[in-house]
C-alpha cells in the first residue's frame, strides 16, 4: 500500500510514522522544509485541560507518546512540566470549570478545582480578589517542538519514508476516489493521500473537490522582562475571562498572549511578520491585571507570529473525507500536542478502515451541516 502525506509538519511527519510502522510506502510532500509552517512556531505546549471530551482523550492518547518520547526516540525535547493553571473571575466560568475538571478526571486526568488562594501556592503573586476559582494539572508541560519534529522526521527516515521538497497543485480524482497527486513536475500514484497541510489544509482539500471550513488565522506571542521575574516553576496561567496567558521562559524572561480581540484571518504564504505595538500594549495590560509580576517597567523583548487553522468549533476534522482521500487538519492551535494520537488514528483509518484509539465520530466534517457542534471552550 501507498500513502501521500501532503505536509511537513508534526502531524503530517507523525502519520507517516505510524503508516511506515504499519509497513506503508510512505512519501510525504513538502514545498519548503520540514517545520516550515505552523510547527516551527509553535508553543509546544502539551495539556489535558479541555472543554470536549474528544480532545481531553487525544491528550491522554498522545500523552502516552509524550511520556516516553524521548526514549523511544532517543532525542531531548526539553520537557517542562511546570503544569497549566486556568483562572475563573465569574462564577459562569467556575461553573464551567467544576464540570471541565469532572469530565477530566473521568477519563483519568489528574487535573485539581482550587480556590484562588490554592492557585497562589502556584502563581504566589496572583491577585486573588479577581478571581473565584481555578484549575490546575500538575502534568500538562511544554517541550522544544522543533526538538520533537525532528524526533519523529528521524525516526521516519529510519522506516523508509521519503521527504520529497515540492508542491503539491492537483490532487488527482478518479470516479470518485483519489488516486495520487500531481506537482509541477510529476504526477505520483496512490491508493490514500493526507492531507495534513494545516494552514494551508483548506486550499489542499478544495483541490479534491472538498470544501472545509478552515480558516488561517494570525495569533501571536510576545517575549518581555517582567517588573520581578516568574519562578521557573510558576505554570502557564490563563484568566479564561480576559484571555490573557503567560508562562516562564528562560533568563527571566516570559512569554506571554492573549485573545484581546478577533484574530485576523491571514495568507499562508504571506502574513504579518511582527506582533505589532497595540496587541503588544493588550497584552502587557492584560497579564498585568492577573498578577504582581507584571508592571510599568515590563519590557518587550521579541514577539513570534503565527497561525491556527481554525474550525467554526476550534475541533479538528480528522477522517476519510473521499475514498482515498484522509484529512487530519484544523486543530485550531492543538495539533502539536494532539500529533502522536491523530498519526495513530490516521493510520487506523488507513490501514484497518476505522479508528479505535479514540473515538472520533465527532470529528467527521458533516458535523457543520447535520448540527450545532460542541465548540471547544479552553482554547488558547
Amino acid at each position: 500500500m501507498e500513502a501521500l502525506v501532503i505536509g511537513g509538519g508534526i502531524i503530517g511527519v507523525a502519520t507517516a510514522c505510524h503508516l511506515a510502522e504499519r509497513d506503508v510506502d510512505v512519501t510525504v510532500i513538502e514545498k519548503s522544509h520540514v517545520g516550515a509552517g505552523s510547527t516551527g512556531r509553535s508553543g509546544g505546549g502539551i495539556r489535558v485541560q479541555f472543554s470536549t471530551s474528544v480532545n481531553v482523550e487525544l491528550s491522554l492518547a498522545s500523552k502516552q507518546v509524550w511520556d516516553t518520547f524521548e526514549d523511544e526516540f532517543h532525542t531531548d525535547i526539553r520537557r517542562r512540566r511546570i503544569g497549566y493553571l486556568f483562572l475563573a473571575r465569574t462564577e459562569e466560568t467556575a461553573e464551567q470549570l467544576r464540570r471541565d475538571v469532572g469530565m477530566q478526571n473521568a477519563f483519568g486526568a489528574t487535573t485539581e478545582l482550587l480556590t484562588p488562594e490554592e492557585a497562589a501556592e502556584y502563581c504566589p503573586k496572583l491577585y486573588t480578589d479577581k478571581f473565584v476559582a481555578a484549575s490546575y494539572s500538575a502534568s500538562d508541560e511544554f517541550v522544544d517542538p522543533n526538538l520533537a519534529l525532528t524526533g519523529y522526521a528521524d525516526r521516519a527516515r529510519e522506516l523508509g519514508v521519503e521527504f520529497l521538497v515540492d508542491e503539491v497543485v492537483d490532487i488527482r480524482v478518479e470516479d470518485g476516489a483519489v488516486v495520487g497527486v500531481e506537482t509541477p513536475t510529476r504526477k505520483l500514484d496512490a491508493e490514500y493521500v493526507v492531507n495534513a497541510a494545516g494552514p494551508w489544509a483548506g486550499n489542499v482539500a478544495a483541490m479534491a473537490g472538498v470544501e472545509l471550513p478552515i480558516t488561517p488565522e494570525l495569533h501571536r506571542l510576545a517575549f518581555a522582562r517582567p517588573d520581578e521575574p516568574l519562578p521557573e516553576y510558576v505554570p502557564l496561567t490563563i484568566d479564561l475571562d480576559s484571555g490573557a496567558v503567560f508562562r516562564p521562559e528562560e533568563d527571566d524572561v516570559a512569554a506571554i498572549g492573549g485573545h484581546f480581540d478577533d484574530h485576523p484571518p491571514a495568507d499562508p504564504d504571506n502574513f504579518p511578520q511582527k506582533i505589532g505595538l497595540e496587541w503588544t500594549m493588550k497584552a502587557l495590560e492584560g497579564v498585568a491585571d492577573v498578577c504582581g509580576y507584571f508592571g510599568p517597567d515590563s519590557a518587550v523583548t521579541n514577539g513570534l507570529t503565527g497561525l491556527y487553522a481554525m474550525t467554526p468549533d476550534t475541533n479538528p476534522i480528522i477522517e476519510e473525507t473521499l475514498p482515498g482521500f484522509v484529512n487530519a487538519v484544523g486543530f485550531s492551535g492543538h495539533g502539536f500536542m494532539h500529533a502522536p494520537a491523530t498519526g495513530k488514528l490516521v493510520a487506523e483509518l488507513i490501514v484497518d478502515g476505522e479508528a479505535s484509539l479514540v473515538d472520533i465520530s465527532t470529528l467527521s466534517s458533516d458535523r457543520f451541516e447535520t448540527a450545532s457542534p460542541s465548540a471547544e471552550q479552553n482554547f488558547i
